[in-house]
């Protein structure tokens, strides 16, 4: 069983910053892709950043310049740095992960529960 956890969310003001983290655990060989992935009221599921085993990123246009993704490869960890938040950022926020379980074994995707990300004055 593999499990993600996200921690960090919370309530914060227009140009504040919060640190989201999610750490997977279980049966783990190798992670390949991790990201984070947000869903605001009544919109689909949207990229925000991903992140390589080697450190490549990609990000959606909209966090460009204001939000950094990481990872710890030993910890199976990754992060969201988001600085000068905005409104617009309000939404739930998903860890992603693209996991190998064995070496055997194929590569599977995996979702954290989500963590809310509320901007507002």
């Amino acid at each position: 069983q593999v499990q993600l956890v996200e921690s960090g969310g919370g309530l914060v003001q227009p140009g504040g910053s919060l640190k989201l983290s999610c750490a997977a655990s279980g049966t783990i060989f190798s992670i390949n892709v991790m990201g984070w992935y947000r869903q605001a009221p009544g919109k689909e599921r949207d990229l925000v950043a991903t992140i390589s085993k080697t450190g490549s990123t990609n990000y959606a246009d909209s966090v460009k310049g204001r939000f950094t993704i990481s990872r710890d490869n030993a910890k199976f960890t990754v992060y969201l740095q988001m600085d000068s938040l905005k409104p617009e950022d309000t939404a739930v926020y998903y860890c992603y992960g693209i996991i190998q379980r064995r070496s055997y074994s194929p590569l599977n995707d995996f979702w954290g529960p989500g963590t809310q990300v509320s901007v507002s004055s």
